[in-house]
């Protein structure tokens, strides 16, 4: 809580990136106070900053007041999820520029992040398509998938529908601020999601205009709070392939629905598929390939379950993906002794289990 005031700070400054502020906390090894206080000196020393960024932060920074900042974001109800928060999601840390701060209504516990899949497509995608997402979604009704979705028109509010249709919970991740919502046909389903069904996150202070570079921004967040993508319909050149792309260059599993050849809008599905893409017609297709068995129950994030730190590293890790034994030991630096007590101790919970090449899925 002490430093929180420091990401509000940085998140409240309108001229500089995530890649600018991730680059000070890095420098600063995870110190947001000395990161937010750093000096001109400082910045010198920084690889891959540009003066012009440095001098504008520096303006900037010391025009903020930052319990002023701070108080706004209470004073109004919004919700915020640092990087060093326990309830931020595990696999959002692992992309290469995540996010240090995070706006968000509605309730985090709807949502399990354990089984969050992105959805994306042409905002002018075809009834065909939106059909076809349907019926996918209609038979995973009722399961503890999280769909994730960008809140735009057509692919993107077809896929929060669908969830909602199917009592799926769903979270929404906007390009500009709370209180710019873009495009504002959709602002009932803002306020459906936030009241009833899942959670809407923004990276930009609520003033912030959705302009145009915020969005490709907004996909490397959608592609990585997600273990999947799985894209509808895209032109060659969209948001949507960039969103692909992102998805393959953080080393998730992405999809594609198939569509009728001579529509514009699929050109960028069949290009996708032929470079290796996972090919879904039905929901089976979906679940083979993110090798997840959904639950009927609904779960939530590991915040509620009965956890140690050691058995939620260990959890968090192996929802990450289907890692073997070994890459286990790796990543949460246990001997093999003491992972084997803590796996056991989630298999006896009902947590995760087993599977073929001494492999480990969360259930």
């Amino acid at each position: 809580m002490e430093n929180d005031k420091y990401f509000i700070g940085f998140s409240s400054i309108d001229n500089i990136s995530a890649n600018f502020i991730g680059k000070l906390y890095k420098y600063f090894n995870g110190d947001i106070k000395k990161a937010w206080e750093v000096c001109e000196l400082d910045l010198r020393e920084i690889e891959g900053l540009r003066k012009s960024s440095c001098e504008k932060f520096l303006k900037s920074r010391d025009k903020t007041d930052l319990d002023k900042v701070y108080n706004y974001i209470l004073e109004n109800n919004i919700k915020y999820l640092t990087i060093e928060n326990d309830k931020y999601p595990a696999l959002l840390k692992e992309i290469k520029e995540p996010p240090l701060n995070l706006f968000y209504l509605g309730d985090l516990e709807r949502c399990n992040f354990n089984r969050c899949l992105a959805i994306v497509g042409s905002r002018n995608a075809s009834n065909s398509s939106k059909k076809v997402l349907k019926n996918i979604l209609n038979e995973l009704k009722n399961t503890d998938l999280c769909v994730v979705s960008g809140l735009a028109l057509g692919a993107d509010t077809q896929a929060h529908l669908c969830a909602i249709e199917n009592k799926l919970s769903t979270i929404a991740i906007i390009g500009g601020g709370f209180n710019k919502l873009y495009p504002h046909q959709n602002r009932k389903l803002f306020n459906d999601i936030i009241d009833k069904y899942g959670v809407v996150f923004s990276e930009a202070w609520p003033d912030f205009e959705p302009i145009a570079w915020r969005f490709p921004h907004r996909n490397r967040i959608v592609n990585g709070i997600s273990r999947g993508t799985l894209v509808i319909e895209a032109k060659l050149k969209s948001g949507a392939i960039i969103t692909a792309n992102m998805c393959l260059d953080e080393g998730r599993e992405l999809m594609c629905i198939p569509g009728e050849i001579l529509n514009p809008n699929t050109q960028g599905i069949y290009h996708l598929l032929k470079n290796g893409a996972t090919l879904v017609t039905c929901a089976q297709d979906l679940l083979d390939a993110l090798n997840w068995n959904l639950s009927t129950q609904k779960i939530t994030n590991n915040s509620n379950l009965e956890l140690n730190d050691i058995e939620k590293k260990v959890y968090d890790c192996i929802s990450i993906n289907t890692p073997n034994f070994d890459d286990i030991v790796l990543k949460t630096s246990l001997n093999s002794d003491e992972l084997m007590l803590y796996l056991t101790t989630l298999e006896l919970k009902g947590l995760i289990k087993q599977v073929e090449g001494s492999r480990y899925m969360v259930i």
